[in-house]
C-alpha cells in the first residue's frame, strides 16, 4: 500500500479530485437508480401498484438526506401519473426514466474516465522524468555497479508497467469500493436479513484471492529483475556487435539471450496463469452466492414470512448481481496491480538513490581561476582497493602538467576528481585555495573541458554535437571547427555540418570523431582542459592532426594532460610519473630522461625501441 500511494503521489497536484468525486458519486447514483427503478416497473406490468400507493401521502414530504425521502418522492409522483394518465402513461414514464438514468450513469462515468486518463499520463510523465533526473544526477561511481540495460528497463517497462498495473487500476480501486459500499447500503435498506446472509461467504473469497496476489507479487518481482537483465545482454550485444562478429560469438550471444528470454517467457506466462485465476474465481463464488441467495429468498417469499414482495425481491437479486460487476473489477485489480507494485518498486528504489557526489547545502559559485590547482595530501579508494596515495599536487596557472605511468597508477582517477566525478577519500583538491566540495557541481565543471580517448557523441548532426549545451553562433562554431582541423572533413561530409553522425559517431573514422570532441571543447573555452590519453587510439597520420588541434587548444590554457605516448608530452612544464597511486618522479622531459634507471626513462626507453616514440 506504500508504494502505490507513493506512486499516486506523482499524480500531484490533486485539484482533480473533487470533480472526480462529483462525477464518481453521481455516476453510482444513476447507476443504482437504473434497477431501482424495475420495482415500479414490474408492479405496473403485474397490476399491483394500487395496494402499494395507498401509502403514498397526498404531499410532498419535507426534504431528508435518506433513502425512504427519495422513495417518497418518486412514489408521490408515480402515483400522479398513474393517476393522470393511467398504467399505459405511466409505463412509458417509467421506460422513460430508465432511460435517462442509464444516459447520466454513463456520462458520468466517461467524464469520470476521462478526467483519470489525464491524471493517468501526469502520473507516468511525473515519474518518468524523477527517474530521468535522479539517474543523471547520480555519480559515477554508480553506473560501475550497475547494468545500463536495467536502468533502460526500468524507464520504459517498469513505468509502462506502472501505467498499465497501477494507475489505470485507479477507478476500481478509488470507485468501485464506493460502487460496492451504495449497493449494499441499498441492499440492507432492502432486506437486512438477507444482505447478512450475501456476506457470510465474503471472508473465505477474500482470503483466497488475497493469496493469489502474495503469489502475483513473488512472481512479478522475478519477471521484471529477469527483463532487466535480458535487456542488458541486448545491449551489450548491440554496443558489442564488432567483437561478437569478429570472434565468430553469434551463437554464444544467442545462447546467452535465449535463455534470459526463455526465463522471462516462462514467467510471464506463469503470471497470466496466476492473475486469470482471480477473475473466474471471484464470478463463481458470486454466482454461487447469487444462487444461494435465491434459494433462501424464495423460501421465504414462497413462505410469505420475508418482508419483501415479489417485484422486489426480483430487484433485490439484480441489484445484488450487480454487485459482483465491481466485485470482480476490484479482485481483478488486485491482482493487476501487483506487477505494478513491483516495477514501481524498482523505480523508486532508484528515485530514492541519494547521489554521494552532490552540492552541499549552502554551496556558492566558484569564482573564475586565477592562480593555481592543488591536490594536497589526496587519496582514494575504489571502494576498499587503494587507488591513491598522500597525492601532492600543485599546477600553475597557464602551465601544462602531464600525467604517466603504467596502467593502474591512478592517472585517470585524478583526472576523475578534479572535475568531482568522485571525491577524495582524504585530503582536498583546492583551486585557488578554494576546496571544490564547498561549491556547486555547476560551477567547478563550468571551469573544466574534457577529452577523452574515447570519444563521446550523440547520434545527432556535427553541428549539435560541436554546439552541445552552449549558446555559440554559427561562426563560433566554424571558427572553432577549424582550429581543431576538422572544418575540412565536415565540408566533405553530404549534408557538411548537418550530417547526422551516427550511433556514438560510427560514421566517422577515430580521428574525426577526436577531432569533433576537440572543436566541442574549444567552443566551451574553458580555463582549465583535462586530456585523458587523447591520442593514444590514434594512427600516425591522425594523431598529427589531433595533436596539431590539441596544442591549439592548450594555447594560453591551464592543462592537465594524461599520456601514454611520451612524445607528445615532451613540452610539458612538468611530468609527474605515478606508479601504484603515488608520485615517484617529477621533472621536465629532459630532466627525467637524465635520471638513471629511472621509471620515466625505462618507459621511454621501452616506446623507443617499439618505434612508438
Amino acid at each position: 500500500m506504500k508504494t502505490y500511494l507513493r506512486l499516486l503521489d506523482y499524480a500531484r497536484p490533486y485539484n482533480f479530485v473533487p470533480l472526480y468525486i462529483v462525477y464518481a458519486v453521481l455516476g453510482i447514483v444513476f447507476g443504482i437508480a437504473n434497477f431501482t427503478l424495475i420495482i415500479p416497473l414490474l408492479n405496473v406490468l403485474f397490476g399491483t401498484t394500487g395496494a402499494h400507493l395507498n401509502a403514498v401521502p397526498a404531499t410532498l414530504p419535507p426534504f431528508a438526506l435518506s433513502l425512504d425521502y427519495l422513495r417518497t418522492v418518486f412514489d408521490f409522483y408515480f402515483a400522479q401519473m398513474l393517476h393522470a394518465y393511467g398504467k399505459q402513461g405511466t409505463l412509458a414514464y417509467v421506460c422513460g426514466l430508465v432511460v435517462l438514468s442509464v444516459l447520466l450513469s454513463n456520462v458520468f462515468r466517461y467524464l469520470g474516465s476521462r478526467l483519470l486518463s489525464r491524471v493517468r499520463a501526469r502520473v507516468v510523465h511525473n515519474l518518468r522524468s524523477a527517474l530521468f533526473d535522479r539517474i543523471m544526477e547520480l555519480e559515477l561511481g554508480y553506473f560501475s555497479y550497475e547494468r545500463k540495460g536495467d536502468l533502460m528497463s526500468r524507464l520504459t517497462n517498469d513505468v509502462h508497467e506502472v501505467e498499465m498495473s497501477v494507475v489505470t487500476t485507479l477507478t476500481a480501486v478509488f470507485k468501485d469500493p464506493f460502487t460496492i459500499i451504495a449497493f449494499f447500503v441499498v441492499l440492507f435498506n432492502m432486506s437486512a436479513r438477507l444482505t447478512l446472509f450475501t456476506l457470510i461467504l465474503l471472508p473465505v473469497t477474500g482470503g483466497i484471492i488475497a493469496s493469489v496476489t502474495r503469489r502475483l507479487r513473488r512472481q512479478a518481482d522475478q519477471s521484471q529483475r529477469t527483463l532487466g537483465t535480458m535487456l542488458s545482454v541486448i545491449d551489450e550485444a548491440l554496443g558489442s556487435i564488432r567483437v561478437i562478429k569478429a570472434f565468430n560469438a553469434r551463437a554464444y550471444v544467442i545462447g546467452k539471450f535465449n535463455v534470459q528470454n526463455g526465463q522471462y517467457a516462462d514467467l510471464a506466462r506463469s503470471i497470466e496463469n496466476t492473475r486469470d485465476l482471480a477473475s473466474p474465481f471471484s464470478e463463481f463464488a458470486g454466482v454461487a452466492v447469487v444462487a444461494g441467495l435465491l434459494y433462501y429468498g424464495g423460501s421465504l417469499v414462497l413462505s410469505g414470512s420475508a418482508e419483501l414482495s415479489a417485484s422486489a425481491f426480483i430487484t433485490y437479486i439484480i441489484l445484488f448481481s450487480q454487485v459482483l460487476v465491481p466485485a470482480k473489477s476490484l479482485s481483478s485489480a488486485f491482482g493487476n496491480i501487483q506487477r505494478g507494485l513491483v516495477a514501481g518498486s524498482r523505480v523508486l528504489s532508484v528515485i530514492d538513490t541519494e547521489p554521494t557526489i552532490r552540492d552541499r547545502p549552502g554551496a556558492m559559485e566558484l569564482p573564475a581561476f586565477e592562480h593555481e590547482i592543488e591536490l594536497r595530501n589526496v587519496s582514494f579508494h575504489y571502494g576498499e582497493v587503494p587507488v591513491l596515495h598522500n597525492l601532492n599536487l600543485k599546477v600553475k596557472k597557464g602551465q601544462t602538467v602531464a600525467l604517466v605511468g603504467p596502467s593502474g597508477s591512478g592517472k585517470s582517477t585524478v583526472a576523475d576528481l578534479l572535475p568531482r566525478f568522485y571525491d577524495p577519500s582524504a585530503g582536498q583538491i583546492l583551486i585557488d585555495g578554494h576546496d571544490i566540495r564547498d561549491y556547486t557541481l555547476h560551477s567547478v565543471r563550468a571551469q573544466m573541458g574534457i577529452v577523452t580517448q574515447e570519444s563521446i557523441l550523440f547520434n545527432d548532426t556535427i553541428y549539435e554535437n560541436i554546439k552541445f549545451n552552449t549558446g555559440a553562433t554559427e561562426s563560433q562554431l566554424v571558427e572553432a571547427a577549424k582550429t581543431a582541423n576538422a572544418h575540412d572533413f565536415i565540408m566533405q561530409a553530404p549534408q557538411g555540418y548537418q550530417s547526422v553522425i551516427g550511433d556514438r559517431g560510427a560514421r566517422l573514422s577515430g580521428g574525426q570523431r577526436q577531432r569533433l570532441s576537440i572543436a566541442r571543447a574549444i567552443l566551451r573555452n574553458p580555463p582549465i582542459l583535462i586530456l585523458d590519453e587523447a591520442t593514444s587510439a590514434l594512427d600516425t597520420e591522425s594523431e598529427r592532426l589531433v595533436q596539431e588541434a590539441l596544442t591549439h587548444l592548450m594555447a594560453s590554457r591551464t592543462s592537465i594532460v594524461i599520456a601514454h605516448r611520451l612524445s607528445t608530452i615532451r613540452h610539458a612544464d612538468e611530468i609527474i610519473v605515478l606508479q601504484q597511486g603515488r608520485i615517484v618522479e617529477r621533472g621536465t622531459h629532459d630532466e627525467l630522461l637524465r635520471q638513471e634507471g629511472g621509471l620515466y626513462q625505462h618507459l621511454y626507453q621501452l616506446q623507443t625501441r617499439e618505434g612508438t616514440v
